[in-house]
């Protein structure tokens, strides 16, 4: 017979888990059982491997201890790993002992969470084990408490040698019919195999770094082919066109730089003409960026052009005089 032993605390030395376990191991040993012990906080960079360890053994116990509140980080993200990459049929056939001891409050509770998720698991949890320890080197002095701790690792061996069986519970059911992992179309050995992948940093960066890289790239094919379909389109031209107002005399080259749109748009105002293109222009009077909202606001009406630069919605440099014309040059609305 083997058991496995995941303890879930911090490794502190005043841990009462840790005396508890010690003596449920010895206890086991005499048994002649091989008992195999993880510290979850020294394997916390290979957690996500651990649930493979179970496939060996014929029982386990699950230690922790409640040092605040709840069974720990270590040990809820050991279950998880167990949801996610666990032999679930090797678990169905599984004992699981829970020892949950506490400084605080909250190991009767604790011990209740193990045995739940256990079940949830589909796995087979018997009678745990918790208590509440104020003093250890008392705790540890107490013959009666001692006796507790060694029948209780006797009844481990005595259910798993004898198979004992137990009445279904709701979690099973529930397990069945609602709370199923998600199915990822993968054998219990490539579920192994993604384990040990996410265990790997190295690895899991290198997936990052690829994954950013990719997105990064379809999104420049993106933005590049919506920048192209914009320029194809040429956009506020014929707004432009159709609104201009000539003044004797007055002539002018504006640039306005679009978000959104790669080649900035180039008015050339002349006495009795108007010339629209997208594209670089040297000699400009004046520069104006935008976004496209506001210039729609402004051909639509609703905004001048001497309006959204005072409110700051357009930036401009250049000839002021030559900004405000545009108001003048243009009869949008």
């Amino acid at each position: 017979m083997k058991i496995n032993i995941y303890y879930g605390g911090r490794g502190v030395l005043d841990d009462p888990t840790l005396y508890v376990i010690d003596k449920m191991q010895k206890v086991l040993e005499e048994l002649r059982v091989t008992v195999d012990r993880y510290n979850l906080y020294e394997q916390k960079n290979n957690i996500t491997t651990l649930p493979q360890t179970i496939k060996e053994a014929d029982g386990i116990i699950l230690a922790t201890t409640v040092e605040w509140l709840g069974i720990g980080g270590y040990m809820q993200q050991f279950l998880d790993c167990c949801w996610l990459y666990g032999d679930k049929e090797k678990i169905s056939k599984t004992y699981m002992q829970p020892v949950v001891m506490s400084t605080t409050y909250g190991e009767r509770e604790g011990e209740i969470s193990l045995a739940s998720a256990w079940e949830i698991l589909g796995g087979l949890p018997c009678g745990g084990l918790c208590g509440y320890v104020a003093d250890l080197l008392t705790f540890e002095m107490n013959r009666d408490y001692s006796l507790i701790i060694e029948k209780k690792a006797e009844n481990l061996y005595r259910t798993i040698s004898q198979k004992m069986k137990s009445l279904p519970t709701s979690n099973q059911v529930v397990t069945k019919t609602v709370l199923r992992t998600k199915d990822l179309g993968l054998t219990p050995q490539e579920s192994e195999q993604l384990s040990k992948y996410v265990s790997d940093d190295t690895y899991v960066k290198k997936q990052k770094e690829d994954i950013e890289e990719l997105a990064n790239k379809f999104k420049g094919l993106l933005d590049r082919d919506k920048v192209e379909e914009v320029e194809e389109s040429l956009p506020y031209i014929a707004d432009f066109e159709s609104s201009f107002n000539p003044h004797q005399e007055f002539k002018a080259k504006y640039l306005f730089i679009i978000e959104g749109i790669k080649k900035p748009l180039i008015i050339e105002v002349e006495p009795a003409h108007l010339q629209c293109s997208y594209g670089k222009q040297d000699g400009v009077d004046v520069y104006a960026k935008m976004t496209p909202d506001v210039l729609e606001r402004i051909i639509a009406g609703k905004m001048t052009f001497q309006r959204a630069f005072m409110t700051g919605e357009l930036t401009a440099k250049g000839n002021f005089k030559t900004l405000r014309m545009l108001d003048d040059i243009f009869n949008f609305g």
